[in-house]
């Protein structure tokens, strides 16, 4: 069985949510998701491991927590039982939640999953490769991550939508540019599509695994 732990928020409840209706998507699974969770901004996670502890039948574990907190779920979990796997979404920061993991002991980090919304940043993509370059040119003492990268194709689509609204600009023209974005490709692998009732540019996902040591490698999610 697979069960969630989340914040107690809306963006736990939004996380909650998308598992619950993927299940239900599958035939083969019945039944309630199993939820534990914490208040936002707060460590105490020891009702959420207890709830999983006492649950011999859940074997996997969504997060949709911070990293902090993440962290010291898997710790409490992986002391008494280490049948129990755990993916995270991206919101979690996987190089955050491996430090973290490394802090509390060798080990935990080991076959945790984290999903990503850009690609590995050791990727041979166009775009991944361009940022690599830009980010040893600009902040060379700066290391690379899933995060800093985010932001980074993030701008190149603000960017985008900048040249095509042209001189005077307001927000009403950008909105209007950047929403004229189709198929537009970031140099990612998938095309980057936005629209009037479409403000998502990427639906892809791209799959990590920590190591013992607590290095992502890539996994591969198809």
């Amino acid at each position: 069985a697979l069960a969630v732990f989340a914040q107690q928020d809306a963006f736990g409840d939004a996380g909650f949510d998308g598992v619950a209706k993927a299940l239900r998507q599958d035939v083969r699974y019945t039944g309630q998701v199993p939820r534990v969770g914490y208040r936002r901004n707060n460590l105490d996670v020891h009702a959420a491991v207890e709830g999983i502890r006492s649950r011999k039948e859940v074997r996997a574990v969504v997060m949709v927590a911070s990293y902090r907190a993440a962290a010291r779920f898997i710790q409490g979990v992986k002391d008494k039982r280490r049948d129990v796997a755990f993916a995270g979404v991206s919101f979690v920061e996987s190089e955050a939640l491996a430090d973290e993991l490394r802090q509390l002991a060798p080990g935990y980090a080991q076959g945790v999953i984290v999903t990503q919304v850009v690609p590995p940043i050791d990727s041979g993509s166009t775009a991944v490769s361009q940022y690599r370059e830009l980010l040893q040119s600009y902040y060379p003492n700066e290391r690379a991550s899933f995060c800093s990268l985010e932001g980074y194709l993030a701008a190149r689509v603000l960017a985008e939508g900048l040249r095509r609204a042209g001189r005077g600009l307001t927000s009403e023209t950008l909105v209007d540019a950047l929403e004229s974005i189709h198929a537009y490709d970031l140099g990612i692998g998938a095309p980057i599509h936005l629209g009037r009732s479409e403000h998502q540019a990427s639906h892809k996902v791209w799959g990590t695994v920590l190591d013992r040591e607590g290095r992502p490698q890539a996994l591969d999610l198809e």
